[in-house]
């Protein structure tokens, strides 16, 4: 009887191991290709998202759907943005003549998250941080306002390339975004991030 119950012991003992196991490497797996966390590491993103707040991300949805205007990303932007990389020379004393048309081509490895605001083919402008997209300005309830810096008005449109889209953030006037480095391709964002899970007074989808 004592063997027996040392041989359904270490059974027992195995079968946990390999339970445990198949429940890390799912739980990577769905990490590594289907569902990310991601954390809000600045205020770029207020009122919609604060600093500390987590979402999650669908890595996998924007591999076969292009994203749509007003979803909220994340993605590699361009090498340098974190600097405040300009495109272009400023007009100084009037703000920005246009905001950054021009795609960079290197990719940084750092994420950023920001509310896609405008897609291939489409023209561009900002007056006063609100977003005027094909000649039309953009329903925009949820952002906070520009403030009236230099940084707010980009009045002469631009349009943006194939395969390219334009970020910014909802706080107008605190956002490193594609004003200043241009629109991103599809191939540098990871994915649509569609629900809050921290903290839990703010649990819910976006």
């Amino acid at each position: 009887m004592t063997r027996l119950r040392q041989r359904s012991r270490a059974g027992g003992l195995v079968e946990l191991v390999l339970i445990v196991a198949v429940a890390l490497g799912l739980a990577l797996a769905i990490q590594a290709f289907l569902i990310k966390p991601y954390r809000i590491p600045s205020e770029s993103m207020e009122p919609t998202l604060a600093v500390g707040q987590r979402v999650l991300v669908n890595r996998i949805g924007n591999r076969f759907n292009d994203p749509s205007i007003g979803e909220i990303v994340v993605f590699h932007p361009p090498q340098g943005s974190g600097q405040q990389v300009q495109c272009g020379s400023p007009n100084e004393g009037q703000g920005h003549p246009q905001p950054c048309g021009v795609p960079t081509a290197q990719e940084a490895s750092v994420n950023f998250i920001k509310r896609v605001v405008a897609g291939p083919g489409d023209t561009i402008a900002i007056v006063d941080g609100h977003v005027i997209r094909n000649g039309k300005q953009a329903k925009e309830s949820f952002i906070r306002q520009c403030g009236g810096g230099a940084d707010c008005t980009f009045p002469k449109p631009v349009r943006v390339p194939p395969g390219h889209w334009f970020m910014m953030g909802d706080n107008r006037g605190s956002s490193d975004d594609s004003r200043f480095w241009g629109p991103v391709p599809k191939k540098w964002i990871i994915g649509g991030a569609f629900a809050t899970y921290w903290p839990p007074d703010r649990i819910g989808l976006l």
